[in-house]
């Protein structure tokens, strides 16, 4: 009981991170234009995302324009870009693997396997996580050094954009969901090798002179 307990709740741990991923790839606010100097009071803001880069005017309106080409783009922001897509894929390829996994649960026949099902699902979530976490850390060291940059104008220094802190949850509940999955698997292990009943054979016949009949035969 305690194990499926963990199973369900590592899935939907990973599930709410795998739609965070989505979320944080999505946005375009991985950096966001930053108030310092005389750039305090400004009449537009500028988002920057993974494919996009958009301009909001004190009126309210938003205007967005999509990155011409990949390889112009800074090395940080390119391999944001895969990372982020290949931890999307990976949370696609866990997600199957659950269901596969869950669906065992009831099969005699596959009952065995279902444990190293489960255990690769958590793999490939921690795995997601961790590639997420790469890109937003790696995206907020550069986001940190460009503002601290003394030759580097006020206008183009950015700060934390939301898309960022989706991020690092998004990559806490993958890692949280794949360590629970591959915990349940570990307790699931854990009783399949409890010892079961001790089967204990009949007692031997014995004459009234004490000594089996059989013996003698």
């Amino acid at each position: 009981m305690a194990s499926a307990g963990l199973e369900i709740l590592g899935m939907i741990l990973a599930v709410a991170g795998w739609l965070g991923v989505m979320v944080a790839c999505c946005l375009p606010m991985w950096r966001v234009a930053a108030y310092i100097g005389q750039n305090i009071v400004i009449t537009q803001v500028v988002w920057e995302g993974l494919w996009m880069s958009c301009v909001v005017q004190s009126t309210g309106q938003m205007h967005c324009r999509v990155y011409d080409s990949m390889l112009g783009l800074p090395v940080d922001l390119q391999a944001a870009r895969a990372l982020t897509v290949v931890a999307t894929f990976l949370g696609v390829v866990g997600i199957a693997l659950s269901v596969a996994g869950a669906k065992c649960t009831n099969c005699t026949e596959d009952v065995a396997s279902k444990p190293r099902i489960i255990m690769a699902a958590g793999g490939t979530f921690v795995t997601a996580g961790l590639l997420l976490l790469v890109a937003v850390c790696w995206t907020a060291n550069v986001i940190i050094l460009d503002f601290h940059d003394p030759l580097l104008e006020e206008t183009q220094k950015r700060e934390f954009g939301n898309s960022l802190y989706f991020g690092w949850g998004a990559s806490c509940l993958l890692i949280l969901g794949g360590a629970l999955l591959s915990c349940s698997c570990s307790l699931k292990s854990q009783r399949n090798n409890v010892p079961g009943r001790v089967e204990y054979s009949s007692v031997k016949p014995i004459s009234a002179n004490g000594y089996d009949r059989r013996d003698y035969v």
